[in-house]
Protein backbone atom coordinates (compact mmCIF):
# COMPACT_ATOMS: atom_id res chain seq x y z
CA UNK A 1 0.00 0.00 0.00
CA UNK A 2 1.37 3.41 -0.97
CA UNK A 3 0.75 6.28 1.42
CA UNK A 4 1.45 9.94 0.90
CA UNK A 5 3.70 11.63 3.44
CA UNK A 6 3.59 15.44 3.01
CA UNK A 7 6.76 15.83 5.11
CA UNK A 8 8.67 13.74 2.58
CA UNK A 9 7.86 16.23 -0.17
CA UNK A 10 8.88 19.17 2.01
CA UNK A 11 12.11 17.45 3.01
CA UNK A 12 12.92 16.64 -0.62
CA UNK A 13 12.23 20.25 -1.67
CA UNK A 14 14.42 21.58 1.17
CA UNK A 15 17.17 19.16 0.19
CA UNK A 16 17.09 20.19 -3.48
CA UNK A 17 17.13 23.89 -2.56
CA UNK A 18 20.09 23.34 -0.24
CA UNK A 19 21.97 21.44 -2.94
CA UNK A 20 21.39 24.22 -5.46
CA UNK A 21 22.52 26.88 -2.99
CA UNK A 22 25.48 24.86 -1.74
CA UNK A 23 26.76 24.05 -5.21
CA UNK A 24 27.04 27.76 -5.94
CA UNK A 25 29.04 28.41 -2.78
CA UNK A 26 31.81 25.82 -2.81
CA UNK A 27 33.61 25.29 0.48
CA UNK A 28 37.34 25.09 0.97
CA UNK A 29 38.84 21.65 0.63
CA UNK A 30 39.54 19.55 3.69
CA UNK A 31 40.98 16.11 4.20
CA UNK A 32 38.47 13.29 4.33
CA UNK A 33 40.24 11.56 7.19
CA UNK A 34 39.89 14.50 9.58
CA UNK A 35 37.60 13.73 12.48
CA UNK A 36 36.79 10.15 11.51
CA UNK A 37 37.85 7.39 13.82
CA UNK A 38 38.52 9.51 16.91
CA UNK A 39 39.12 7.15 19.84
CA UNK A 40 37.15 9.51 22.09
CA UNK A 41 33.99 8.24 20.40
CA UNK A 42 35.04 4.61 20.38
CA UNK A 43 36.75 2.33 17.90
CA UNK A 44 35.96 -0.15 15.16
CA UNK A 45 34.42 -3.24 16.72
CA UNK A 46 35.20 -6.88 16.06
CA UNK A 47 32.48 -9.15 14.68
CA UNK A 48 33.15 -11.80 17.31
CA UNK A 49 32.63 -9.23 20.11
CA UNK A 50 29.23 -7.91 18.95
CA UNK A 51 26.77 -7.60 21.86
CA UNK A 52 23.73 -6.92 19.67
CA UNK A 53 22.54 -5.83 16.25
CA UNK A 54 20.57 -2.64 15.59
CA UNK A 55 18.82 -2.10 12.27
CA UNK A 56 18.77 1.49 11.04
CA UNK A 57 16.68 2.67 8.11
CA UNK A 58 17.69 5.86 6.30
CA UNK A 59 14.72 7.64 4.76
CA UNK A 60 14.24 11.08 3.20
CA UNK A 61 15.31 12.99 5.45
CA UNK A 62 15.32 11.05 8.76
CA UNK A 63 16.49 7.87 10.46
CA UNK A 64 14.44 5.09 12.02
CA UNK A 65 15.07 4.77 14.91
CA UNK A 66 15.85 8.38 15.79
CA UNK A 67 17.55 7.49 19.08
CA UNK A 68 19.60 4.45 20.12
CA UNK A 69 20.49 3.43 23.66
CA UNK A 70 24.05 2.19 24.18
CA UNK A 71 26.26 1.27 27.11
CA UNK A 72 29.91 2.08 27.71
CA UNK A 73 32.15 -0.57 26.16
CA UNK A 74 29.32 -2.13 24.14
CA UNK A 75 30.03 -3.40 20.62
CA UNK A 76 27.08 -2.91 18.28
CA UNK A 77 26.54 -4.16 14.73
CA UNK A 78 24.51 -1.58 12.85
CA UNK A 79 22.74 -2.90 9.76
CA UNK A 80 22.11 0.22 7.69
CA UNK A 81 19.54 0.24 4.88
CA UNK A 82 18.95 3.20 2.57
CA UNK A 83 15.17 3.08 2.15
CA UNK A 84 15.10 6.61 0.75
CA UNK A 85 15.23 8.02 -2.75
CA UNK A 86 18.49 9.94 -2.19
CA UNK A 87 22.09 9.04 -1.32
CA UNK A 88 22.43 8.96 2.47
CA UNK A 89 25.20 8.51 5.01
CA UNK A 90 25.25 6.90 8.45
CA UNK A 91 28.11 8.47 10.39
CA UNK A 92 28.91 8.14 14.11
CA UNK A 93 30.51 11.25 15.60
CA UNK A 94 30.21 14.39 17.67
CA UNK A 95 28.53 17.55 16.38
CA UNK A 96 31.99 19.03 15.77
CA UNK A 97 33.08 15.98 13.76
CA UNK A 98 29.94 16.20 11.65
CA UNK A 99 30.51 19.91 10.96
CA UNK A 100 34.02 19.17 9.69
CA UNK A 101 32.84 16.21 7.65
CA UNK A 102 30.09 18.27 5.98
CA UNK A 103 32.78 20.40 4.32
CA UNK A 104 34.39 17.23 2.97
CA UNK A 105 31.05 15.94 1.69
CA UNK A 106 30.50 19.26 -0.10
CA UNK A 107 33.87 18.77 -1.79
CA UNK A 108 32.67 15.33 -2.93
CA UNK A 109 29.64 16.99 -4.49
CA UNK A 110 31.74 19.72 -6.09
CA UNK A 111 33.96 17.05 -7.69
CA UNK A 112 31.02 15.07 -9.08
CA UNK A 113 31.40 12.18 -6.63
CA UNK A 114 27.91 12.70 -5.19
CA UNK A 115 24.66 13.31 -6.98
CA UNK A 116 21.25 13.36 -5.33
CA UNK A 117 20.67 9.64 -5.95
CA UNK A 118 24.07 8.31 -7.12
CA UNK A 119 27.63 7.86 -5.98
CA UNK A 120 30.36 7.94 -8.62
CA UNK A 121 32.65 5.37 -6.99
CA UNK A 122 35.40 5.85 -9.61
CA UNK A 123 35.65 9.53 -8.77
CA UNK A 124 35.96 8.65 -5.07
CA UNK A 125 39.51 7.49 -5.88
CA UNK A 126 40.61 10.70 -7.61
CA UNK A 127 42.99 13.16 -5.96
CA UNK A 128 40.99 15.93 -4.27
CA UNK A 129 44.16 17.84 -3.41
CA UNK A 130 47.30 17.03 -1.40
CA UNK A 131 46.92 13.34 -2.28
CA UNK A 132 43.59 13.06 -0.43
CA UNK A 133 40.87 10.87 -1.88
CA UNK A 134 37.22 10.54 -0.94
CA UNK A 135 37.15 6.75 -0.66
CA UNK A 136 34.69 7.06 2.23
CA UNK A 137 35.89 3.86 3.83
CA UNK A 138 36.02 5.02 7.44
CA UNK A 139 34.95 2.40 10.00
CA UNK A 140 32.38 4.71 11.66
CA UNK A 141 30.58 5.62 8.45
CA UNK A 142 28.82 4.25 5.36
CA UNK A 143 27.57 6.11 2.30
CA UNK A 144 24.78 4.35 0.42
CA UNK A 145 22.76 4.78 -2.73
CA UNK A 146 19.00 4.11 -2.56
CA UNK A 147 18.33 0.42 -1.92
CA UNK A 148 21.84 -0.40 -0.66
CA UNK A 149 22.62 -2.05 2.69
CA UNK A 150 25.86 -2.08 4.70
CA UNK A 151 27.14 -2.76 8.21
CA UNK A 152 29.09 -0.74 10.74
CA UNK A 153 30.47 -2.52 13.79
CA UNK A 154 31.39 -0.05 16.51
CA UNK A 155 32.68 -0.35 20.08
CA UNK A 156 31.56 2.61 22.16
CA UNK A 157 33.93 4.30 24.61
CA UNK A 158 33.15 6.48 27.60
CA UNK A 159 29.93 8.49 27.50
CA UNK A 160 30.21 11.51 25.23
CA UNK A 161 27.59 13.43 23.27
CA UNK A 162 27.37 11.35 20.11
CA UNK A 163 25.11 11.58 17.10
CA UNK A 164 24.55 9.48 14.05
CA UNK A 165 23.99 11.72 11.08
CA UNK A 166 23.83 12.06 7.34
CA UNK A 167 26.37 14.64 6.19
CA UNK A 168 25.36 14.70 2.52
CA UNK A 169 24.99 18.44 1.81
CA UNK A 170 21.66 19.71 3.13
CA UNK A 171 20.67 16.55 5.00
CA UNK A 172 22.12 17.36 8.45
CA UNK A 173 20.70 20.88 8.21
CA UNK A 174 17.29 19.39 7.36
CA UNK A 175 17.36 17.35 10.58
CA UNK A 176 18.75 14.01 9.42
CA UNK A 177 20.39 13.22 12.74
CA UNK A 178 19.81 10.87 15.63
CA UNK A 179 21.30 10.59 19.06
CA UNK A 180 23.02 7.91 21.07
CA UNK A 181 21.85 7.77 24.66
CA UNK A 182 24.35 6.24 27.07
CA UNK A 183 22.56 4.15 29.70
CA UNK A 184 23.86 1.95 32.51
CA UNK A 185 21.77 -1.06 31.52
CA UNK A 186 20.16 -1.86 28.19
CA UNK A 187 16.35 -1.58 28.13
CA UNK A 188 14.13 -3.74 25.93
CA UNK A 189 13.80 -1.18 23.13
Amino acid sequence: MITHNPMRGLAAAAFCMTIAFSASTALAAGSHGGGHGSTAIGEPGKADEVNRTVEVSMLDIYFEPESIEITRGETVRFVIVNDGEFVHEFNIGTAEMHAEHQEEMMMMMDHGVLEADKINRERMQMDMGDGQTMAHDDPNSVLLEPGETAEVIWKFADPVELEFACNVPGHYESGMTGNFEFVTKQSSR
